[in-house]
């Protein structure tokens, strides 16, 4: 890797032009499954073209990781308990701190999952190539209205519902890795605390987007994916965490990910009519998020110093 001949700018900027360049060429590979997707109303050729443009999906992350590796020096730590079967289905949910994650996210489940959809800001619907080609995935695309929005016009939260619905109801018999950033937006202190958020890792999750999902796809799911990334702090006070990873200083980051069974009572309820099933849901949600806010604190730790993961004596794997 070259980051141990060149200073941390130049790798930033070298990985992000060779990501450019990569981007701008599946760009062309997937130019004809848009053109399809977007002029020829018949469903099946739809459907051929969606597997068209996953393929290339997958050489985009392909080429992102050896750019990676071939740049940096990665020796990212990443742990999967449990074990994710080839073909099923499965819900991700992960926390969310800038938008490496995906790319990270996307690298790490490369050849264990289908190509991962995430939700995502309906702002990056705009951005050259990539907004294009997540319309053409079907990825959904979230308004995220603020709180205060959402106060003075309740009607703006059925967007992003209506979204979901209509995401799902795409997904309901086709196999699919979909993400879900529960918090709705990147973590951020300021942002934790204005929203009195009990988690010092994390922001309040929003449950009803996950209930939806579950609602009309849980079936289909093999289990849930619960991914935590820890990013060590950027070398310099108050740096972008982007920056750092693209510079390739980020090379100790951890991502751990645990299959978990989905509990057959969160699958079946109306979160929206039923005050006793939401309260059920927002529960379960927050043992998870009680769970990932613990597992963090360790994680961070290992992130910083470059810590291996501690083995208990009995474990197997």
């Amino acid at each position: 890797m070259l980051s141990m001949l060149l200073p941390a700018p130049l790798i930033g900027v070298l990985t992000v032009g060779l990501m450019l360049v990569n981007l701008m060429g599946i760009g062309l590979m997937l130019a004809p499954g848009i053109l399809i997707k977007a002029l020829v109303p018949i469903a099946p050729v739809r459907r051929q073209a969606t597997r068209y443009l996953l393929a290339v999906a997958d050489l985009w992350v392909l080429f992102n990781g050896l750019i990676y590796r071939l740049l940096q020096d990665v020796r990212w730590q990443i742990e999967i308990d449990g074990r994710i079967e080839p073909g099923r289905s499965y819900l991700i949910v992960c926390n969310h701190q800038s938008w490496a994650d995906i790319l990270v996210l996307a690298d790490a489940l490369h050849g264990r999952t289908w190509f991962p959809r995430f939700f995502l800001k309906r702002e990056l619907i705009w951005v050259p190539i990539v907004g294009v080609a997540c319309w053409a995935l079907d990825m959904p695309f979230m308004r995220r209205h603020s709180r205060e929005a959402v106060a003075k016009n309740p009607k703006l939260r059925e967007d992003d519902l209506r979204a979901t619905r209509e995401f799902c109801e795409k997904y309901r018999s086709e196999p699919i890795a979909a993400v879900n950033f529960v918090e709705g937006t990147r973590f951020t202190e300021r942002k934790r605390a204005r929203s009195g958020s009990p988690y010092r890792h994390l922001l309040k999750p929003k449950s009803a987007g996950l209930s939806f999902t579950l609602n009309a796809m849980g079936e289909q799911f093999a289990g849930l994916v619960d991914v935590s990334i820890a990013y060590k702090p950027p070398a310099k006070a108050g740096g972008s965490v982007v920056w750092s990873w693209l510079c390739g200083q980020q090379q100790t980051l951890v991502l751990q990910a645990e299959v978990r069974p989905i509990p057959q009572a969160m699958l079946r309820g109306d979160y929206e009519n039923d005050a006793r099933f939401r309260a059920d849901f927002q529960n379960w949600v927050s043992e998870l998020w009680a769970h990932k806010d613990a597992r963090l604190d360790e994680l961070k730790i290992r992130a910083k110093d470059g810590l291996a993961r501690p083995v208990a004596p009995s474990a197997s794997h």
